[in-house]
């Protein structure tokens, strides 16, 4: 979850001139490859660990080559893809997180960038119980301490989330008494599953979206104080003129949506039942289980005859 730390820009700009060559690199493979029809190739940048918009990029990679598109995918650091980006080397980005994240590259890059639409607006830091646990708010949670075995299973120490329930959520709620256990991602997701699978109260630190919220029972507690911060939107933008030399795919990705169970059972497919191996066969599997998601789309976005 280092994800949600503010970005380093300096870091990203210093290695900003290699993912130049290697976009270069990308493209010219495409090129020497490209059996697209012309006007009909698009470049898709992705962040490097972010899964929601892994999940998402591929799921537009996928509908756009049915429509015989040939779609690339670049994966690099947020900072990378948005160098990208403004340069012309990339076409897309599924992933801009606002109005917090990513509001440096876009104070950096917007000029150069088309913004084309919010597709989820329920990205969010939180703390998570089991869905039948005797507690709905973080205001109950010192007082419930022992249901919950005195702790709190968190991820870690880098992380965003970690840091901000130390500092804001811990002191804010007097869960002083409550172990922060910090520990990993997988070593909380796989506490969370042992303890849901055998009927147990458990308290996790959490994120949306996230495939947990579809795989486990669980739910989130309130946080009043709004210790854990509002909601972010998650954007996707383009490269400037992009809306011009392909509106049919701009039309589309304005259309675009996901409610938070569409994405969250889309990610579990993908990172949990195909544990992220082969993630266009998990778009088509989900599109299986969805299969009106696409011709929605395309009335919504116009492009039914």
């Amino acid at each position: 979850m280092t994800r949600m730390s503010r970005t380093n820009l300096r870091t990203t700009l210093a290695v900003a001139a290699a993912l130049g060559l290697g976009l270069t690199l990308t493209a010219c493979s495409v090129d020497d490859a490209g059996s697209a029809a012309p006007g009909k190739e698009v470049s898709i940048g992705i962040h490097s660990g972010w899964d929601e918009g892994i999940a998402v990029s591929h799921l537009f990679k996928v509908m756009l080559e049915d429509d015989g598109y040939r779609v690339t995918t670049e994966t690099a650091d947020p900072g990378i893809v948005y160098t990208g980006l403004a340069g012309g080397g990339l076409d897309l980005n599924f992933d801009m997180w606002l109005p917090i994240t990513h509001a440096d590259y876009l104070t950096k890059y917007g000029d150069d960038l088309e913004q084309l639409g919010s597709w989820y607006d329920e990205a969010r830091l939180t703390i998570a119980v089991n869905e039948d646990a005797p507690i709905t708010s973080l205001e109950e949670l010192a007082g419930a301490a022992d249901a919950f075995d005195g702790r709190l299973v968190g991820i870690e120490a880098g992380a965003g989330l970690t840091r901000i329930t130390q500092d804001e959520v811990v002191p804010g709620y007097g869960l002083e008494k409550i172990d922060h256990v910090i520990s990993s991602t997988p070593a909380m997701l796989a506490e969370l599953k042992s303890r849901t699978g055998a009927g147990e109260n458990v308290a996790v630190t959490l994120w949306r979206p996230h495939w947990a919220y579809d795989e486990f029972p669980v739910r989130d507690l309130e946080d009043p104080k709004g210790l854990l911060g509002d909601a972010e939107e998650i954007h996707t933008v383009a490269r400037s003129g992009f809306s011009a030399a392909q509106p049919d795919v701009a039309a589309l990705v304005k259309a675009f949506e996901l409610s938070d169970d569409q994405l969250t059972s889309l990610e579990n497919v993908m990172f949990n039942e195909d544990e992220g191996k082969d993630p266009d066969t998990s778009v088509r599997t989900w599109l299986a289980a969805n299969p009106t998601f696409v011709e929605d789309l395309r009335a919504k976005a116009g492009l039914l005859p």
